[in-house]
């Protein structure tokens, strides 16, 4: 999306007649302060339009992160232009937080956070490393340490990506080892930032506690992006993305019973936007293959094999004792 980048700044065509009266031997520092530069030739050879673009094919709706990830590629770009110019010499503090419900897509815009800051050359490698408390946080003496370390070691170069961040802090707990881990975590983003980002995520509410409790930790964040839940259109429109891109389809009796799913589904306990929806659907096509199999006496066509008729959504416990189909959705938030 090239508006976005280039109504936030005026851009200036190069001056091939100012470019020849420089001497060649000339250094940034020396360069006139009426210097032009082609900020939209900058854009294209770094490429990171396909990567915007990935991010709204990969994302249905959040309008306002998608403007924050635009305008945080405007600004790293921005950036790297002033380098060329010695206009900046240290490194942008670019840690982040993800802040929002499960399923709202913060994984994935993590990735292409990445891929952005990895074709801008703010980072060597442009992976992700994504962790949890228990991939950092030891359980005796001497362990967290070289967890965290390990860790810190494979995300050098990338993108180290702490979901539910606020599990490292456990203060009613007097033996827990998770401020050790903070510790470390600190001094890595404050002394490698250059060749680091830490990216922190979970629930808003409880991010703003952990913050409140671990002042050194948000004065190292400097991008706060908040990942709103979807609306219900919005989310029948992610369920048919996801069929179609596993070669399914709905009938159309098959979507308004999934609409109608979606409106119960989303009023209960333990609803994981996305995320729900994919899983609803894996039982949906549980359903369907049962059915197909129990029909397997005639012959099936290609378009019975792709269709999610209304009966492999109504039979869902939601419908029937409004509840959810799974016991296990009772214990986990990530599961829906």
């Amino acid at each position: 999306m090239l508006w976005r980048l280039y109504c936030l700044f005026r851009i200036g065509r190069a001056d091939p007649k100012a470019m020849n009266d420089t001497n060649e031997n000339s250094t940034p520092e020396s360069l006139p302060d009426d210097t032009h530069v082609d900020l939209q030739a900058e854009f294209r050879n770094s490429n990171i339009q396909e990567v915007l673009d990935k991010l709204d094919h990969d994302l249905i709706g959040l309008k306002p992160v998608k403007t924050r990830i635009h305008e945080t590629a405007a600004l790293l770009l921005v950036d790297r232009v002033r380098k060329q110019m010695s206009l900046s010499s240290m490194a942008p503090t670019l840690h982040m937080c993800f802040s929002g419900n499960p399923g709202t897509g913060k994984t994935t815009v993590a990735l292409r956070m990445a891929e952005i800051l990895h074709r801008l050359g703010y980072v060597r490698e442009g992976h992700v490393v994504s962790v949890t408390r228990d991939d950092l946080v030891g359980q005796y003496i001497g362990h967290t340490a070289p967890k965290t370390k390990e860790i810190i070691k494979k995300a050098m170069g990338g993108v180290l990506f702490i979901d539910e961040a606020y599990y490292l802090y456990r203060p009613e707990n007097e033996r827990d080892y998770g401020q050790e881990s903070i510790e470390i975590l600190l001094q890595i983003m404050e002394n490698n930032r250059d060749d680091l980002v830490v990216i922190l995520a979970g629930y808003k509410n409880k991010m703003d506690l952990f913050f409140h409790s671990n002042p050194g930790m948000r004065s190292r964040i400097a991008h706060h992006i908040d990942f709103p839940d979807y609306h219900t259109d919005e989310l029948f429109a992610i369920a048919k993305l996801m069929l179609a891109e596993q070669s399914y389809r709905f009938s159309k009796d098959g979507e308004k019973a999934f609409g109608d799913y979606i409106n119960k589904r989303i009023q209960m306990e333990h609803f994981a936007n996305a995320r729900s929806i994919r899983n609803a659907l894996d039982r949906a096509r549980l359903r369907q293959a049962n059915r197909l199999f129990a029909s397997a006496s005639k012959k099936l066509t290609k378009l019975d094999l792709m269709t999610i008729e209304a009966e492999d959504i109504l039979l869902s416990r939601v419908f029937k004792e409004d509840r959810l189909d799974s016991d296990a959705e009772t214990t986990s938030s990530n599961s829906s």
